[in-house]
Parts: structure tokens; C-alpha cells; sequence
């Protein structure tokens, strides 16, 4: 029987873009209603590269979030081929929580990223010796392999050599989205460990392409099949601590996504709590959603639990057809117009 309510610690959203400039104004509130912290994504025009450039990123985000409203936005570097040891350990003096790989055009605003591992070795070795995560958007960017394919030959051809050339390195394998990645990291060696989205979780690639292309759905990685989404949902509900929450979330105004060349990524910072209610309920699985949500991720970056709880009520509700966005542009959440069956109340 499903509970009227459930009431979990205040979870943290490992993998999350926020933008910058005006944008912060509409989604920081957002992100900061649902969840204490937030591993803050570095793919800005130009890309975050330095400590001073994060600490100045987080100041932008703190300032457009609400009065009275406890978050803590968690900053990362975006890797490039230039990326010095020096920076490497100035990032880990000032706080920052880990280096963002980004196979060169993977996904949006990726043209800055890595070229080849074997131009950062000399950083990967210092983010290894300090203890520093190297999170991975875990895709390669070959144009002759198929797109539906391109985690699993990320993981075989780069990640697993990687990972034997510098064996003490953690390393976080971002928003998995294929039984192949969720069976390789639930197998792996220690230090290891992945994200998952809602709407990975929830949708498979019928979703978008079904009686017609629905822009919306469009993400990268993209959406996979059945039998994908049956491993991803399987993973993130077995209590294996190395699966935790990332949602993923990226905004991008109406006009960007509706368009002959959509942007990939879906909005779901709004309503993100009640997508993973959604999707761990479907499974029986309710009482495995804390650990997901708030515990593992956590652990996995060495952080305090949070001490507050929040509140999910068993209780329908309708997300907006479209929120204010930039310069009277409209964003266009995931499931917009829809009915959810769970609605966040806040901390209890």
C-alpha cells in the first residue's frame, strides 16, 4: 500500500546546470527549494577553468538564491587539455569537489573539452594523489558510432584503461543510462561511482520519438531502450551505495529546444523530487529513495549528511505549461501540463 506520505533527509542533487546571468534568477530557486546542495555543472560560455573562476560562479549562484533558503551550491572545474597540476591543487584548496570530463563536442558547450586523456595526465595524477573526483560525461564523440552505443564504447575503450592507469583515481561515471554502465560500475574496483537521472529512470526512447519527435526528451546521453531503462531503474533502487541522485537537470529557453536542431538536455529542477518518487514507487522500491537521494552521494564525496528532512505527499498536482524565463523567453519543463502523483512539501 502506498503511504499517504514519506518523509526522507534532504537530498542532494550530485549533477545539476544551472546557467548563468539572468537564467540563475529563474532555476537556482528551483534546485535550492528541493535539495541542500548541488554538484554544479562547469559548462558555461567561456567554460569554468580555474578556482578563482568557480569561486566567483558561486558567489552569482548564492546571490540569486532565496532569502532564508540553506543551499550550498558544491563546485567543479571543467577539465581541458591545458589543465595544469598547479590548477589542479589550487582547485583543491579552495574547495572545488571535483574536474568535469568532457569528451570535446559529447554534449552542450563541450567544444572546450578533452581532445586526449594523455593531455591531462599530469593532472589526472595530482587529482589522484589529492583525492579529487574526475567526473565523466562518459560518451565518445566518434562519428562513425552509432549514438545508442556510445557509453558502451566510452566505458570499454577509454574509461576501463583509464581507470587502470590510475587505479586510486575516483572516479564518477554521470548520468549512466545503459544496462552496460550500470553493470560496470555495480562490478567494478573501489572509488567508483555513477549518477542517474529521473528521466532516465522513468522514459525510454520511445518517449521522444514516438508519434512524433517530442524535443523535450531530447538529453544527452539519449534516452535508450526498455531493457536499459529496466537496469538503470534496478540499479538505483538495489541500495548499492556507488548509484546515487544527479538529475541532470538543464534548462534551455522554448525557442532552442523547439527548433529544426533542438538542444539536448530537460528541465526537470521543478519537480525533480516527485519524478524520482514516481519512478522508485513504480518499483516498489519507496524505501530505497533515501539513500539514493541523500545518503549515497554524501558518502561518496566524503560530505556530512544533511541534518533537515523534507516531505513528499501522496497528492496530485500540475506542472505549468511553461515558467518565465530570460528576457521574456518561456522554459518548458519536462512533462509540462502533466499530473504528478507526488508533490514536495517542503522540510518537515
Amino acid at each position: 500500500m502506498t503511504p499517504t506520505h514519506i518523509d526522507i533527509i534532504q537530498p542532494d542533487d550530485m549533477h545539476v546546470h544551472l546557467r548563468d546571468g539572468d537564467a540563475l534568477g529563474t532555476v537556482v530557486p528551483h534546485t535550492a527549494h528541493q535539495f541542500a546542495r548541488a554538484m554544479i555543472m562547469p559548462n558555461l560560455k567561456p567554460p569554468v577553468t580555474s578556482a578563482d573562476m568557480a569561486t566567483a560562479y558561486q558567489a552569482r549562484i548564492m546571490a540569486a538564491t532565496p532569502e532564508g533558503v540553506d543551499f550550498t551550491p558544491l563546485m567543479t572545474l571543467y577539465l581541458t587539455d591545458r589543465t595544469s597540476p598547479e590548477e589542479v591543487e589550487a582547485a583543491f584548496k579552495a574547495g572545488v569537489k571535483g574536474f568535469k570530463l568532457y569528451p570535446a563536442g559529447a554534449t552542450t558547450n563541450s567544444d572546450a573539452g578533452v581532445t586526449s586523456l594523455d593531455r591531462c595526465s599530469a593532472a589526472l595524477e595530482m587529482m589522484e594523489a589529492l583525492g579529487l573526483p574526475l567526473l565523466v560525461h562518459g560518451e565518445v564523440t566518434d562519428a562513425d558510432i552509432d549514438i545508442f552505443d556510445r557509453e558502451a564504447v566510452f566505458i570499454d575503450r577509454i574509461l576501463i584503461p583509464l581507470r587502470a592507469r590510475y587505479p586510486k583515481l575516483k572516479v564518477v561515471l554521470e548520468h549512466i543510462t545503459t544496462r552496460h554502465a550500470a553493470e560496470y560500475v555495480a562490478s567494478s574496483e573501489d572509488g567508483i561511482a555513477s549518477t542517474i537521472t529521473a528521466h532516465h529512470l522513468l522514459y525510454n526512447r520511445n518517449a521522444m520519438l514516438v508519434g512524433g519527435i517530442r524535443p523535450h526528451y531530447f538529453c544527452l546521453p539519449i534516452l535508450k531502450r526498455e531493457s536499459h531503462r529496466e537496469a538503470l531503474i534496478a540499479a538505483a533502487a538495489s541500495g548499492n551505495p556507488r548509484f546515487f541522485l544527479g538529475t541532470d537537470s538543464a534548462p534551455h529557453a522554448q525557442h532552442t529546444k523547439e527548433n529544426a536542431c533542438g538542444c539536448a538536455g530537460c528541465y526537470t529542477a521543478l519537480h525533480a523530487m516527485e519524478l524520482y518518487a514516481t519512478a522508485f514507487e513504480q518499483v516498489g522500491a519507496l524505501d530505497k529513495l533515501e539513500g539514493f537521494s541523500s545518503v549515497f552521494g554524501a558518502q561518496f564525496y566524503g560530505l556530512p549528511l544533511n541534518a533537515r528532512k523534507v516531505r513528499l505527499l501522496k497528492e496530485e498536482w500540475t506542472l505549468p505549461d511553461a515558467l518565465s524565463f530570460v528576457d521574456g523567453q518561456s522554459l518548458v519543463p519536462l512533462n509540462a501540463g502533466e499530473t504528478m502523483g507526488w508533490k514536495f512539501a517542503g522540510i518537515v
